[in-house]
């Protein structure tokens, strides 16, 4: 129950007047206790259960948080990236840690080390390997300690999904977990990405430190918090009394509506647009009427109805917590937006034919403190953007003071290989170094290893990707709900452009923010160019080599960590068997292929070289074949055919294994093998 129907109910009813004014001081109380501070006392103490609210509770994002705190995140990006005049773009994001240490007998690689008070809010991992250990408060014995991707996948007890899991290859958890002195994270295997997002408060922060015994004494929280992020679209729902303002308009191309103006003070709740199907004019539709809203005389929010719902071009249905797109076309906007005196929502129509909408924007009262801020949400969209040389890509700059909030990209592929190899790299309040510095620009978004299957989360979303492999039209989001970023000052987001091919994309970025009154950004006005859709060609055609026996086709029989098919331009057939994670020095992958009739052949194969890439020795129905390979290269290749060597084979199945004998010195320590293709030819 909100404050507003506190108040409404206490006044309704026949409580005396000193009842009612109880009532009103609790809910001038309330949104200082759910900061942590109450005027004129001392700060109530910050823990895991407290933090869990932070989780599903949007209305919170609307006020700078009290006691203020900063949000900065460790990763395993490559160190060689000093500036932007020196190795920028290295991009050896595996197996880079803060240190290595002997603790009782074993290594541990250490992924964080940070003072306190704080809280990490993030975890991620595309490849999670031994065991995690969590130390608190410096403590000798770890406040929590399993492994990795038990307690990334959503395997430990009491880590429900979706608060921990596997999604596209990508392994999250979202779990505050609070520290008062000091915080270290470690894993005593190497070998692996990460991200480690956290929280970082004022000295003087009272903080009840995280325990797993919280996990179990929390589980019927943690229960109700994993059915609740399950279906986000459930959450937050305007509250009584609120008040809905239906509208309905037509546009022609070029023509503008005001759907709705409202006085404060209040804060639109909802806004839902219920989308009839436009058949081929969908897409550039969505993308060609522009969504403005004014809060107080401020234009805050500019974006295309698409990208503002999060998913673009199209109809493109997911649920997360503020944004929700469903098949039958309706989007929902679930954003807390107040304003104090004035708000008006309008639309344009930049496109070249005419649309019709109709939907519902919903208000209510909303009592604004020193801390509301306003909501912004803004798109910037450039075509022909060329791949080489690489570059910063801005998603947003703004100055002032606020909370970052989440962001919605698409692209536009005309290739097959992967063009999100960059990291994100954020900087807050005149950083010249950034506090985010990523892996990916899929490990940013969640998921990992380019993988084009779509999935749905309340934080985080691939709900498009055309293929084949990533060709084509892909839209993801990220939403910072927990991990949440203020700013108190400046706050700059870019995105490194890294593609594996030269060719040009065309780009879409909206950007989630709350911000102080004042506050300007880099954002320029949309124009009827900027928001015309334009058209993808055809996927190139992949052609096999003649009688190759190809990798992905050959029967997996036995593997240690993970190997599947890639899509892969330059590769026969475009695809390869790729195994890429949870694999060591000492693991083997045994594969089986079919040879038609007994003889003795000559055996070569075709395989991928990249920066992450081991050391292999192969052998044919245990038989050495060759020496082994480096395949350590900087960038993706594919190689010329290799000879592994002459063998007698059986008609039926014949065996071949890959084992891992280490990596180049120059190589990111993931250890990873692609094999296009063996072909056999008769031996004289």
């Amino acid at each position: 129950m909100n404050c507003e129907t506190l108040v409404r109910q206490s006044t309704r009813s026949s409580l005396p007047g000193h009842q009612t004014t109880a009532w009103v001081l609790v809910c001038a109380l309330l949104p200082f206790v759910a900061a942590g501070t109450v005027p004129g006392g001392e700060p109530s103490e910050l823990t895991t259960a407290r933090l869990l609210d932070d989780m599903t509770n949007l209305a919170k994002m609307a006020e700078f948080p009290a006691p203020a705190y900063t949000c900065k995140q460790f990763s395993s990006y490559d160190r060689a990236s000093k500036s932007p005049t020196e190795n920028w773009f290295a991009n050896n994001d595996c197996g880079q840690y803060l240190r290595v240490e002997d603790r009782n007998g074993r290594k541990e690689y250490v992924m964080m080390d940070a003072p306190g008070p704080g809280a990490i809010v993030r975890i991620w991992s595309a490849n999670p390997a031994g065991n995690l250990r969590i130390y608190i408060d410096g403590a000798e014995k770890p406040a929590l300690e399993s492994p990795m991707n038990e307690i990334l996948g959503g395997k430990y007890l009491g880590l429900h999904r979706p608060i921990a899991g596997e999604y596209s290859k990508g392994w999250n958890l979202y779990l505050p977990m609070p520290y008062a002195k000091s915080c270290k994270v470690t894993s005593d295997k190497g070998g692996f990405y990460y991200h480690v997002n956290y929280r970082t408060y004022p000295a003087d922060t009272k903080v009840a430190s995280f325990s797993a015994e919280q996990i179990k004494t929390l589980d019927a929280e943690l229960k109700d918090l994993a059915a609740k992020l399950a279906a986000p679209g459930d959450l937050n729902a305007p509250p009584a009394g609120a008040e809905t303002k239906a509208f309905e308009t037509a546009l022609a191309p070029g023509a503008a509506a005001v759907l709705g103006a409202f006085t404060g003070p209040q804060a639109v709740r909802r806004f839902r647009v219920l989308w009839a199907p436009t058949g081929d004019r969908e897409e550039p539709a969505l993308r060609g009427v522009v969504v403005q809203m004014t809060f107080d005389g401020e234009t805050t929010v500019a974006a295309p109805l698409g990208d503002l719902f999060g998913t673009a071009p199209g109809i493109n249905p997911y649920e997360s917590l503020p944004l929700s797109v469903a098949k039958d076309g309706r989007l929902d906007c679930r954003w807390v937006m107040p304003f104090k005196k004035t708000a008006e929502v309008k639309v344009t129509n930049h496109g070249k034919a005419p649309v019709a909408l109709k939907g519902e924007i919903v208000t209510a009262p909303y009592t604004a403190t020193d801390a509301t801020m306003l909501f912004h949400a803004k798109c910037r969209i450039e075509h022909d953007v060329p791949t080489e040389p690489k570059i910063d890509w801005n998603y947003m700059t703004a100055k002032g003071k606020g909370v970052f909030a989440g962001v919605a990209f698409a692209i536009d592929n005309p290739v097959k290989d992967w063009w999100g190899e960059g990291d994100e790299k954020i900087y807050v309040d005149g950083e010249t170094f950034p506090s985010h510095f990523g892996t990916g620009t899929e490990d940013y978004y969640g998921y990992a290893w380019c993988f084009p299957a779509l999935f749905t989360h309340a934080y985080h979303n691939q709900t498009r990707c055309d293929g084949p492999g990533n060709f084509g039209r892909t839209s993801v989001n990220r939403f910072h709900i927990l991990d949440r970023i203020p700013f108190t000052t400046d706050f700059r987001f870019d995105m490194e452009l890294w593609h594996w091919k030269k060719c040009n994309v065309n780009m879409a970025v909206t950007d989630y923010w709350y911000a102080m009154p004042g506050a300007t950004d880099g954002f320029k006005p949309l124009q009827a160019d900027d928001v015309a859709l334009r058209p993808v060609p055809e996927p190139p055609a992949t052609t096999k080599v003649k009688g190759a026996i190809e990798g992905e086709e050959m029967k997996i029989i036995e593997q240690a960590g993970t190997a599947e098919p890639q899509d892969w331009e330059q590769t026969s057939g475009g695809r390869h068997l790729w195994w890429h994670a949870g694999h060591k020095p000492g693991d083997t992958l045994v594969l089986g292929f079919n040879v038609k009739d007994a003889g003795t052949y000559r055996v070569s194969g075709r395989f991928l070289k990249a920066a992450d890439y081991g050391i292999a020795q192969f052998a044919i129905n245990g038989q050495k074949a060759g020496d082994p390979i480096d395949f350590y290269n900087d960038g993706v290749i594919v190689t010329p055919d290799i000879e592994l060597g002459t063998f007698e084979l059986k008609a039926g199945e014949n065996k071949l294994s890959v084992t891992i004998t280490g990596a180049n010195e120059k190589a990111a320590k993931a250890y990873m093998v692609g094999i296009d293709y063996l072909l056999l030819k008769p031996a004289k």
